[in-house]
């Protein structure tokens, strides 16, 4: 299940949901009855089509009544529980608003509760909202708002045997810049769904050489971050696309360095991966330069990552913003041990604020929670990011593969990491101030509409 805009692409395999059995309810819809038609199906369009639909990466399709009723005692169980859509953010604990918000409502779930309890009955078909026109699997998401793509960069194919150990493809591939330009908005997927099943993860890596600025002889500063990761893929990640009057910058002569996971299932697979850039208009730049990076939450490196058999494991790691800057999101990583992953912020002032908490981390979604405009942190430089991570090495873990081994760092699936990818749009102190006076201002507006 995803919000439709970022149809965020993952494979989820089979999630063992128990086929219910039985006659399909009545049609008739006595007053105040809960209907597939009327009542649950806008909320599969809106929440779960985009991955449970004919040929797309969901384990069944939740596209018309016949389709989704065998489900509906499992749809139940994993919507009730918050399993579905994924969406693991603590609800009780930090930030709560972001743009890809893709949780149900209480209200939504105890629609869904109330009509497999009375039957789940079908309901009148003029009831029915007319089918979303889902794009296909070579249709990039947001072409919608930006057009087409600017530019395409493909890795070379990879063929992955159907018995095989996990392989890290690293090929490098000239972006075929000529100028430099500025990016609003990046797209990542394998190239196509069964090519999913054998990508773990993908990373796009800008190699450039920033030591001028462009049209200009001035050197980098000491303080400017530079271009970091440019993009990363994992399940439960589509896209990014950069706030306003912010952006990344792509010069002439780049290179994309791709590293690649891949992993064997059973059959040979050959696939790529993609990447869609959309570019600002030439002439357009925007203000700010936002970087993607890696937040370790291991203290000392990942090589000190070390969790003993039939242990909850604790670690931490501590990061300093040189620059004052925006967080725009929180996405943790871990592996089949990893249960939890909070961010702070630890300002100069000694003050912590809890920015977010994954509490019920789950290895096969990655999602990215991205703030929402209003609410993603403006932190003043010298702040510092604390990361801290929770491993469960026990057998009360369903997914660990054996609670009595020691377990360190390490890119195979059963070992483990820890770290967040943070992007942050870094800015001058007197652009900061700017920030927060206008950020001030538009919540005194807002509190005041609200009163009215």
């Amino acid at each position: 299940m995803a919000d439709a805009r970022f149809r965020w692409g993952a494979w989820v395999g089979a999630l063992g949901l128990a086929l219910v059995a039985g006659p399909a309810a009545a049609q008739t819809q006595p007053a105040g009855q809960v209907t597939f038609t009327k009542d649950v199906a806008p909320i599969f369009q809106k929440a779960c089509e985009s991955c449970h639909r004919k040929d797309s990466i969901g384990p069944m399709s939740l596209v018309t009544y016949e389709e989704a009723r065998p489900w509906a005692r499992s749809i139940k169980a994993r919507v009730a529980a918050r399993q579905m859509p994924p969406w693991h953010i603590d609800k009780n604990v930090g930030i709560q608003h972001f743009q890809n918000d893709r949780s149900l409502t209480d209200a939504q779930i105890a629609t869904i509760v109330k009509w497999v309890d009375t039957g789940a009955p079908k309901g009148d078909m003029k009831d029915m909202p007319a089918p979303v026109k889902w794009p296909n699997e070579e249709t990039w998401n947001f072409t919608s708002l930006f057009g087409e793509p600017d530019l395409i960069i493909k890795s070379p194919a990879y063929k992955m045997p159907a018995q095989a150990q996990d392989a890290w493809y690293k090929p490098v591939v000239p972006t075929g810049l000529t100028e430099p330009r500025y990016v609003r908005a990046i797209e990542m997927r394998p190239g196509t769904v069964q090519g999913r099943k054998i990508t773990h993860h993908a990373l796009a890596r800008l190699q450039q050489k920033e030591g001028e600025a462009p049209g200009s002889s001035a050197p980098r500063a000491d303080d400017d971050p530079g271009p970091g990761l440019f993009m990363e893929w994992a399940v439960g990640k589509q896209g990014e696309i950069m706030r306003e009057n912010s952006g990344k910058l792509m010069l002439p002569g780049s290179s994309i360095v791709w590293d690649i996971h891949y992993h064997a299932v059973g059959e040979e697979i050959t696939d790529t991966v993609e990447m869609a850039v959309y570019f600002y208009p030439k002439g357009q730049e925007p203000k700010y330069r936002q970087t993607l990076s890696l937040y370790s939450g291991i203290a000392g490196g990942n090589r000190n990552l070390d969790i003993p058999p039939n242990t909850v494991a604790v670690t931490q790691n501590f990061h300093v913003m040189r620059k004052a800057g925006r967080v725009e999101n929180f996405q943790p990583h871990m592996h089949l041990r990893g249960k939890a992953m909070s961010m702070e912020a630890i300002l100069p002032t000694g003050q912590t604020q809890m920015l977010s908490m994954v509490s019920e981390y789950n290895f096969n979604w990655h999602t990215n929670y991205v703030y929402a405009d209003d609410a993603a942190p403006l932190l003043p430089k010298g702040t510092i990011l604390r990361i801290t991570s929770w491993h469960d090495n026990t057998k009360d873990n369903p997914n660990n593969p054996d609670p009595n081994q020691w377990v360190g760092w390490g890119d195979r699936t059963v070992d483990e990491m820890a770290h967040a990818w943070v992007n942050i749009t870094y800015m001058d102190d007197e652009d900061y101030k700017a920030e927060v006076e206008k950020r001030k201002a538009k919540t005194s507006t807002t509190t005041a509409d609200q009163q009215q």
